[in-house]
């Protein structure tokens, strides 16, 4: 493969010997010089290849240390995203266009992403609503961890009626006369949520590699070159994973992805980390796809959702028995672990586990960490650095954090999580999403969410004091999340050595408004010096992707992370092939005199791949 070089581009390398340049060039999948572009041409032969990024700023590929993208993959297709959607009104209206596409005896499933705040209404849809629009057709609404709304067709589906009990931690909303309404509550846990969505019917096994690519290309899309997988319920390890291995053997990841494993059987924990860890070890396979150890599950009795619409759940009085000897054996064969815990009480205990058996098996350079820690304490937060540990924040408050205002008050919320607390210990600090059924994806909402403080709702939770600064905010979502997969040195910054993956982003992180963050974009990535996405006058370097299946998925009309409407004379001057484009011919004709959206777009001519939809 030619040498890559990118010139004319505005580099943020995160590396503070060398913080920024002009130019980069890319030999065997790292980067091989970065500096002016007189510098980086002199480094390459005569051959190499050249992209001129026009000025645009370029960052490090994104890495997002907690996200579900195995299981997000395999169901991205099923799924219409209201994320990023800013009027119920509108989400309503693709709820009724993915109905009169939906064939029977399929669903319609929405399945977090967003929540009621982001909406200008203030509120989630009734069950009535959602009945008028779809009487017929099967409708799951599954909104962060604490509802899940069904439609009358979807009641049937399931089989919930009057003698159907109540499952533990859960509630079957009903009428007066005992009939389930269509609302599911979990109470406190999300259980009840996961088992219902998992009755629906399930895509075919080549369908799941289509849809996991096209997770993938989304990802891609927002500037995100890496992930950990943090398992998930109802993700068996290794059933699951076939899908994601196949794609791997073939050479068509374009994600890196390092992945936990997450036991699924109350009471037979020990027993599935004692199995798995005979079959596979941490740092098993190679920089595209590899084991990172246990979790986010490690016991079930150690499990604290975090549905702020409900008191906080006390775990039993065996969580610390339970959670003991798992922490024993990960210790002892070396496994790195996270583990799920979202209140401080809930950490406290933990951490007098992990303490003691450290007095036993030390923990230091074993890179075990806690996700969420949306209440941690001060010392908690010093404990967790004397043991060597780490913390994974995710922007679930951003979506959640008028629930926690409402419960414990504007003062309790201005700490949740304390980022810059744990920052100042020193401890291990990255950031994620927790994607994809509570938060969104996208990353630059959570880069928004860090910089300013501010929930998709607008509520401001944050002091200054609390909020990090833009190249703060980057470094938690690129160079610190290598910690969280023992990757240090190897990603994460534009370096020389590095693996050569970046984003050229849409707009300038660095200048644009704080309330145009979350809008960014990449216009070009890279993963290991390849093109894995691109759009506008970067779109016909990208590699095409098949069409969406099956052809009534919702991304095939709508696409993944909401996008603002453009205008047919946008779309038309955007389309290098114009209405003479020998692809598409006379569909693509009619395509660019109609008002459509991005996504819609996409579909008329993204699967072509010759880039005509990008704008």
């Amino acid at each position: 493969m030619n040498d890559l070089v990118i010139v004319n581009a505005k580099l943020t390398t995160l590396d503070r010997a060398n913080p920024v340049a002009q130019a980069v060039a890319i030999r065997d999948g790292k980067f091989l010089k970065v500096g002016s572009e007189a510098e980086v041409r002199a480094a390459v032969g005569p051959d190499a290849a050249i992209i001129d990024a026009g000025g645009r700023r370029v960052i490090p590929g994104l890495i997002d240390s907690h996200i579900h993208v195995i299981r997000g993959g395999l169901n991205y297709n099923m799924e219409l995203r209201w994320d990023g959607v800013p009027t119920l009104a509108d989400a309503m209206d693709m709820l009724r266009r993915q109905v009169a596409r939906t064939p029977s005896p399929q669903w319609v499933r929405v399945v977090g992403g967003f929540t009621e705040h982001q909406f200008a209404e203030k509120r989630l849809p009734t069950l009535d609503e959602i009945n008028a629009v779809a009487p017929d057709t099967p409708v799951f609404i599954l909104h962060l961890y604490d509802r899940a709304l069904l439609n009358a067709a979807a009641l049937r589906a399931v089989g919930y009626g009057k003698d159907t009990p109540d499952p533990p931690g859960g509630v079957i909303v009903r009428d007066a006369k005992g009939n389930p309404t269509g609302l599911l509550l979990a109470n406190p846990n999300a259980a009840i949520l996961y088992a219902t969505l998992a009755k629906g019917p399930k895509l075919p096994p080549d369908y799941q590699k289509n849809s996991t690519r096209h997770f993938m290309r989304e990802l891609n899309g927002l500037g995100v070159t890496s992930v950990i997988d943090a398992g998930g319920g109802f993700q068996n390890y290794p059933d699951d994973y076939a899908i994601i291995e196949e794609l791997h053997r073939e050479g068509q990841l374009t994600l890196r992805i390092a992945y936990n494993l997450f036991t699924q059987k109350p009471k037979e924990e020990l027993k599935d980390f004692a199995n798995w860890s005979t079959q596979v070890k941490p740092g098993d396979g190679d920089d595209t796809y590899r084991h990172n150890g246990a979790g986010e599950m490690l016991v079930y009795s150690a499990a604290d959702f975090e549905d702020f619409r409900v008191a906080r759940p006390e775990m039993p009085p065996n969580m610390e028995a339970d959670l003991e000897p798992v922490i024993r054996l990960l210790a002892e064969r070396r496994w790195p672990w996270r583990l799920h815990v979202t209140y401080d009480e809930t950490i406290t205990r933990a951490l007098d586990v992990f303490e003691k058996v450290n007095r036993d098996i030390p923990l230091n350079g074993l890179n075990w960490f806690f996700d969420h820690c949306e209440t941690i304490s001060q010392r908690s937060i010093d404990r967790i650095a004397a043991l060597g540990g780490g913390i994974a924040v995710q922007h679930r408050m951003a979506y959640q954090g008028e629930e926690f205002v409402n419960r414990y008050g504007a003062r309790a919320a201005e700490r949740t999580p304390p980022v810059a607390a744990m920052l100042r210990s020193g401890v291990p600090v990255g950031a994620g999403t927790d994607a994809t059924r509570v938060a969104s994806y996208n990353p630059w909402v959570s880069l928004a969410w860090l910089v300013t403080g501010r929930t998709v709702g607008g509520t401001a939770l944050y002091p200054v004091a609390n909020r990090l600064d833009r190249e703060g905010a980057l470094r938690l979502w690129t160079e610190a999340n290598s910690w969280f997969s023992n990757e240090v040195g190897k990603k994460g910054q534009i370096k020389a050595g590095q693996l050569a993956d970046l984003a050229v982003l849409s707009g300038d992180y660095f200048g644009v408004a704080e309330g145009e963050i979350a809008q960014l974009r990449s216009v070009l990535t890279l993963l290991g010096g390849r093109v894995v996405h691109g759009e506008g006058d970067f779109a016909p370097l990208a590699p095409a992707l098949p069409p969406v299946m099956p052809d009534w998925s919702p991304v095939a009309t709508f696409g993944g992370y909401h996008q603002a409407p453009t205008t047919k004379a946008k779309l038309a001057d955007a389309c290098g092939c114009a209405s003479g484009c020998a692809v598409h011919g006379h569909d693509h004709a009619a395509a660019l005199g109609a008002d459509v959206p991005v996504a819609d777009a996409r579909s008329f001519w993204g699967v072509f791949g010759c880039g005509c939809w990008a704008i």
